[in-house]
This record gives structure tokens, C-alpha cells and sequence, in this order.
């Protein structure tokens, strides 16, 4: 039975959905849960309360992600009304500050601790605590950035998903193409720091040299470097015919300044999460992220039942989403043929 504490949280989150969420509406909203879960939980007694805490570095951590992995929990049988609270701390998209929020939150002694997307997070939990149990939701490489031992034996208090698949880079290469047809300069938007975009450059350089595409590598470690990049890549040596994302925190933070900029420039431009789509890109191609918040709230509920992280495998995607935008096609004077919106899981016009 819901009770009236959480109908009112399921009407907010409703409502802040609806209307779009904004950094402060979020926060609210998660301060509203963990109020709300730790009175409600002192209030039955008898029931053993499990507390969570969750690090975010991107602002907000979007509200549908979160809705995802909550909703889970109560499938799964963890209510604000009866046995969870939850402790939410966000970087705001400063790296700098995830330390001292991963020891704040090792403080509050969370039963496990749930990181957001990206590999930072993930890593100032690790350096955190060597005990309390860690799920990630969304690092690109963990074997790479030195977070697990392996994927099969993560190893340690840590284990979680990854967002990253094999060839998923050479299939979003073959969509722009797709697009594009008969074009061979394709500019590569990437930060060079993310351990996950090292490898999936690897694996675009492989799949541009099958299809004899020319590769313009596009560096970027800071939000004013992206613009800079982008306006170089379509102005210098006659221009890029088509720009390939490879989505990190620091350029999924960017995804509507760069979806207006590459329409500005006329260059279609590929991405990674169907968000970006949303925000005016052209095309995205990748993981299902509402699944993955789902599968991290099934890996918290068996740690809570008494698994190890260490024994706990780390899960790759199994589902992948193509969303195009039409409106963003007609403005760029593209054509999309019939056969890839036929593909598309959702078309936004």
C-alpha cells in the first residue's frame, strides 16, 4: 500500500519529470526521499533499514536514470516506507570534489555505496573504502582504469556495469555513414583522460581503416577547448564531412552546446546516449542506460542479501537504442533514408 509520504514523492517525481529538471529540483527531490525514507524507516520497527548512499559526479544525474533505479528497488522489495534511506551527494560536475564527498559519504556507513555515470566517481569510492561494498553504474573501461581486477572476478569490495561493448564504435562509424554516404573525413570528438575512450578510439581507428575513412582526432580536457575543436575540425583543410562523439562526463555535461554547434556548422554528428538526441543531436547509438540503473539496483539488492562484490561479475550492455532526430535532419538539409529510421527505436520529430 503506498502510504501518503510516498504519494506525494511519487507525484513531485512525476511532476519534475513532466516539466524538466533542473540541478536545484533534483536535489530537493533526493532530499525529499532520504527525509521521507528515514522517518518512515525509524517508524517500523521491527524491519531492518538498509541505508544507501549514491556519488554523482554530473550535475543532477538525470532524474529518469534515478527514477529507473529506484523504482527497482521497490520492485524488489526496498520501500522509503519500511526498510531503505538514501544518502545523495553530488559533485556538480567538479572533480576535484569527489573525494571529499566519497569520505563523507563513507561516514554516513551506507550498507553499499552506488556511484553515477562516469569513471571518476567510481574511482574516489574505491580510495574511499576497501570495505564498504561499491556498484558502479556506468564506467567505460573498469579493467582499464584500474577499478577491477578483472570483469569476470572483479576482486576487492567493488564490482558494477559498464556502459562500453566491442565493435559498438565501428557500428556508430557505419550509421554516420549511412547518413553521409561517399564522405571520407570524419572528425572524432574525444577527452583523452577517459581510460574508456583511449580503447574505443582504438576501435574506430580499426573500423575507419576497413572502411578507408579518414580520422580527425579531436582532443578535449576542458568545456573551452570543445567549441574550439569542433569549429576547427569544419573550417581547416575543407572541413569534416562528420563528427563522431565519444561521450565522457565532461562532454555529455556539453551535449546541447555541441548539438547547436554542430547544427550552426551544418556537420552531422553522431552520439552515444539518446539524451544528446533529446538535446538537438542528430543520431545517438548506445546502451539502454534506464536497464543499466535497473541492473545496478538488482546487483545492491544480492550484495544485501549477502554477496560479495568480488564474486559478482561486471555486467556489459546487452541492450542498445538508435534515436533520430528529424528536426535536426531538416535543419542540416539530411535526408535519412527509410531503411535506418526503420531501424530507429524511437524518432523524435
Amino acid at each position: 500500500m503506498t502510504t501518503p509520504g510516498q504519494g506525494r514523492i511519487e507525484r513531485r517525481l512525476t511532476a519534475i519529470l513532466a516539466a524538466g529538471m533542473g540541478r536545484r529540483e533534483f536535489i530537493a527531490l533526493l532530499g525529499m526521499l532520504a527525509a521521507t525514507w528515514s522517518v518512515t524507516a525509524i517508524a517500523q520497527r521491527g524491519q531492518k533499514s538498509h541505508r544507501l548512499g549514491f556519488l554523482a559526479l554530473v550535475p543532477g544525474e538525470d532524474a529518469t536514470l534515478m527514477q529507473a533505479l529506484l523504482e527497482r528497488l521497490h520492485e524488489l522489495g526496498y520501500s522509503e516506507a519500511t526498510n531503505m534511506s538514501f544518502e545523495y551527494r553530488s559533485a556538480e560536475g567538479h572533480p576535484e570534489r569527489l573525494a571529499a564527498l566519497a569520505a563523507e559519504l563513507v561516514r554516513a556507513k551506507p550498507d553499499v555505496l552506488i556511484t553515477g555515470f562516469g569513471t571518476l566517481a567510481a574511482q574516489a569510492a574505491k580510495a574511499a573504502t576497501t570495505t564498504i561494498p561499491i556498484v558502479f553504474t556506468t564506467v567505460g573501461d573498469p579493467l582499464g582504469a584500474g577499478i577491477v581486477a578483472s570483469l569476470s572476478r572483479p576482486g576487492a569490495n567493488i564490482t558494477g556495469l559498464t556502459d562500453q561493448a566491442r565493435d559498438t564504435e565501428g557500428k556508430r562509424l557505419q550509421l554516420l555513414q549511412e547518413l553521409i554516404p561517399g564522405k571520407q573525413e570524419i572528425a572524432v570528438l574525444l577527452n583523452p583522460d577517459t581510460p574508456f575512450s583511449r580503447l574505443a578510439l582504438q576501435e574506430t581507428k580499426s573500423a575507419a581503416e576497413y572502411a578507408h575513412i579518414r580520422l580527425e582526432v579531436l582532443e578535449v580536457r576542458t568545456a573551452e577547448e570543445v567549441p574550439r575543436q569542433i569549429e576547427h575540425a569544419a573550417n581547416v583543410g575543407g572541413g569534416a564531412s562528420g563528427l563522431l562523439i565519444l561521450e565522457d562526463p565532461l562532454i555529455y555535461s556539453m551535449r546541447r552546446n555541441i548539438a547547436d554547434l554542430a547544427a550552426r556548422l551544418r556537420l552531422p554528428a553522431i552520439y552515444v546516449y539518446r539524451d544528446s538526441a533529446e538535446a538537438g543531436g542528430l543520431i545517438s547509438y548506445g546502451p539502454d542506460r534506464r536497464q543499466i540503473y535497473r541492473r545496478a539496483a538488482e546487483y545492491v539488492d544480492k550484495i544485501l542479501k549477502g554477496a560479495k562484490p568480488a564474486d559478482l561479475a561486471v555486467e556489459q550492455p546487452t541492450k542498445f537504442e538508435l534515436v533520430i532526430n528529424l528536426r535536426t535532419a531538416k535543419a542540416l538539409g539530411l535526408d535519412i533514408p527509410a531503411t535506418l529510421l526503420a531501424r530507429a527505436d524511437e524518432v523524435i520529430e
